[in-house]
């Protein structure tokens, strides 16, 4: 029996936060972030949980366990200040990845943003960019970031309703 997966906004008292935590300081804390501790990752998680709009975290839940994870920031790269609001911090375990989750993230941060009045947001990635541009997201810079080249990409919102 497949598990049913259900996308719900992180709360900054939910004990999910320090898994979400755990993962992102796993995947990108040492390169983005040196000497940034476990501790800080988590009281900075806690600060991404948004009651709407900018921040809000997104956590992937299958049978009540977390197994991804997909953020709406108003920052991601220091050195691009005037590019905001970012989608940020798209995780999806590894046994759970190739079932469309981080696609399921992608479009209910994007569904954030467009209910926010957003027009347009932005994210960065070193190796996903097939998969955003299937979601409708442009390359629009390439850039040496964190150590690696990364591509800068943006996502246009269209208002619903007019």
């Amino acid at each position: 029996m497949q598990e049913t997966l259900v996308l719900q906004r992180l709360q900054a008292d939910s004990p999910h936060v320090p898994i979400v935590a755990r993962w992102t300081f796993d995947t990108w804390g040492e390169q983005l972030y040196p000497g940034r501790t476990f501790v800080e990752a988590v009281e900075e998680t806690r600060q991404e949980c948004g009651e709407q709009g900018v921040p809000s975290l997104f956590v992937a839940l299958a049978g009540g366990v977390a197994v991804g994870t997909a953020s709406l920031v108003a920052d991601d790269i220091p050195c691009r200040p005037e590019l905001t609001p970012w989608l940020a911090s798209v995780f999806v375990r590894p046994e759970w990845r190739g079932r469309g989750i981080a696609s399921r993230l992608v479009q209910r941060v994007e569904q954030e943003a467009r209910e926010s009045g957003i027009e347009h947001f932005y994210l960065y990635t070193p190796d996903q960019q097939a998969l955003y541009r299937r979601l409708g997201w442009q390359d629009i810079e390439r850039l040496a970031y964190g150590g690696e080249a990364v591509t800068i990409m943006v996502r246009q919102l269209r208002a619903e309703n007019h």
